[in-house]
C-alpha cells in the first residue's frame, strides 16, 4: 500500500508542477518572441504600423516615447484625416485621468483618502445594506476595493435622446452594459477583494462635484487640463460644447454612433494623442532623476503613491489607485498606466515604465482590442514578460495547456498503476 501512495503523492506533485510551469512559462514569455529587436525604437515603431496599415478598419493614432522623448508617431483613417491633436473617446482610460484630478483634492486636504465617502456627499448616499457603509473610502473606490457590485460598464445614451442624472445613474444606471446589475451599493465587505466597479468612479465624480461646488468637467478642466496642456480633452460630448473628435467606427468599418453618459468620470473622457504623450510624460517627470523635481498638478511622491498596489487577484498585485499595475519593472515598481475599451469597437491604452521613461499612447476606434494588444506587445518588448492584461487574455489557452498536461499525467499514473498491480500479482 505506501507504494500506492507514494504513487498518488507523486501524481499530485507532477499535477501541481506542470500546472505552475504552465503559468510560469507564458508569464516569463517563454517561447515567445516580441515584435521588433529589443532596444529599437525605430523597428517596433515600423511593426506597429505594419500591423495596422491597410488592414485596420477604423481610426488609429500611435506614439511611442522613449527616455521621456517622443521618437515616433503614426496616424490612419478611413474617412477624414486624423493627426496628434485629434480627440478620441477613451472609454475606460477616462478612470486614470480622472483618478489624477481626486489626487489633486486629496493634496490640497479637501479629501482624505481614508474617511467614509459620506463625509463628503450631500446629493447622494449609498443605500442601506448588510455591510458598513462607513467603510467605504476614497482610497477603496479608486482602488475597486470597496465591495461594490454594480458590475458597470456604461453603454451610454445616443443622441438626442436624455442623459440620465447622476443621482438617478447611481441607484439605477439605465445604460448599464449588458449583464451588469447597475445599482451603487456595498454587495460584500469593503476593502477585502478587488471587484472592478465603473459605479465607483461615477460615485468619485459626485464627490468632486460636492466637494468643489463644480461641475465635473468644470474642475477637471483646471485642474489637470489646463496646467498640463491637454487642450484636446474634454468629457463633454460636441452637443454640449466640447471639442472636435475622431469619427467611431465598429469593427466593419462602418461609422458608429457616438453615445453620451452621465458617468463622465468612469469613461466619458475625450483626449488627443497629443494630450495623452504630454499626460504620460507628466508621470515620467517624476522619475527625471531629480529628487527636487515637482510636476504640475502632484507631487512625484503622490504619483508613486498611485502605483503603489492597492488590489490583487490571482495573487498579483494589479492596481494602485486609479492605476493599472501591467507587470514589474524589475527594479521594485510597476510598468502602470491604463486601458478603455467599450462598444462598439473602442478601444485604448496608454502604458508608462517609470525606470527607463519610456511609454506607448494608442487610441483607435474600428477594433475591440487592437490598442491593448498592442500595448501588451510593447511590455513584453521593454521587459520581456506578459502583462496582466496579455495574461488574462491567453488564460484560455494556458488552462486547454495544462488539461492536456494532467491527462498525460492521469494516463501514465494509471498505467504505472496497473503495472504495480500486475507485478503485485505475480509475486503473490
Amino acid at each position: 500500500m505506501l507504494r500506492y501512495g507514494l504513487l498518488a503523492l507523486a501524481a499530485i506533485a507532477a499535477l501541481a508542477a506542470w500546472a505552475v510551469l504552465v503559468f510560469a512559462a507564458a508569464f516569463s514569455g517563454w517561447g515567445r518572441t516580441a515584435i521588433a529587436p529589443v532596444g529599437d525604437a525605430e523597428a517596433f515603431v515600423q511593426a506597429v504600423v505594419d500591423e495596422v496599415e491597410g488592414v485596420h478598419p477604423g481610426n488609429f493614432a500611435f506614439a511611442l516615447v522613449e527616455d521621456g522623448q517622443l521618437v515616433g508617431e503614426y496616424y490612419t483613417s478611413p474617412g477624414e484625416p486624423i493627426d496628434r491633436h485629434t480627440s478620441f473617446q477613451t472609454a475606460s482610460l477616462s478612470k486614470w485621468v480622472s483618478a489624477v484630478g481626486i489626487m489633486a483634492l486629496v493634496e490640497d486636504g479637501r479629501i482624505d483618502l481614508d474617511a467614509p465617502v459620506s463625509t463628503y456627499l450631500q446629493s447622494w448616499q449609498l443605500p442601506e445594506s448588510g455591510f458598513d457603509n462607513e467603510q467605504v473610502t476614497v482610497r477603496l473606490l479608486l482602488s475597486h476595493t470597496a465591495g461594490l457590485t454594480d458590475g458597470l460598464g456604461y453603454g451610454g445614451f445616443r443622441p438626442g435622446t436624455t442623459v440620465q442624472s447622476l443621482p438617478d445613474a447611481l441607484s439605477q444606471a439605465s445604460d448599464a452594459s449588458p449583464g451588469a446589475d447597475g445599482r451603487v451599493r456595498v454587495g460584500m465587505t469593503p476593502g477585502e477583494q478587488f471587484e472592478y466597479s465603473g459605479g465607483g468612479y461615477s460615485l468619485l465624480q459626485l464627490i468632486v462635484e460636492d466637494v468643489t461646488g463644480e461641475s465635473f468637467e468644470t474642475y477637471m478642466q483646471g485642474a489637470v487640463f489646463q496646467p498640463l496642456a491637454m487642450h484636446d480633452s474634454s468629457y463633454l460630448d460636441p452637443e454640449d460644447g466640447g471639442v472636435n473628435r475622431a469619427e467611431i467606427y465598429d469593427a466593419a468599418g462602418e461609422p458608429a454612433v457616438r453615445y453620451r453618459f452621465s458617468g463622465l468620470a468612469p469613461t466619458a473622457l475625450n483626449a488627443s494623442t497629443a494630450d495623452m504623450v504630454a499626460f504620460v510624460l507628466f508621470h515620467l517627470s517624476s522619475n527625471s532623476g531629480n529628487e527636487a523635481s515637482s510636476t504640475p498638478v502632484l507631487q512625484p511622491d503622490t504619483i508613486e503613491l498611485m502605483r503603489q498596489p492597492h488590489a490583487f487577484q490571482m495573487g498579483a498585485e494589479i492596481w494602485g489607485l486609479g492605476t493599472v499595475l501591467y507587470a514589474p519593472d524589475g527594479v521594485g515598481d510597476f510598468i502602470a498606466g491604463h486601458d478603455g475599451s467599450n462598444e462598439p469597437a473602442i478601444n485604448s491604452a496608454v502604458r508608462y515604465n517609470p525606470a527607463t521613461r519610456d511609454a506607448i499612447v494608442i487610441l483607435e476606434t474600428g477594433d475591440a482590442m487592437l490598442a491593448t494588444r498592442l500595448a501588451g506587445e510593447w511590455v513584453f518588448w521593454q521587459n520581456g514578460q506578459l502583462d496582466s492584461f496579455s495574461f488574462m487574455t491567453a488564460l484560455d489557452s494556458m488552462l486547454e495547456r495544462v488539461v492536456i498536461g494532467w491527462l498525460v499525467i492521469g494516463l501514465a499514473t494509471v498505467i504505472l498503476l496497473i503495472v504495480m498491480i500486475r507485478r503485485g500479482r505475480r509475486r503473490a
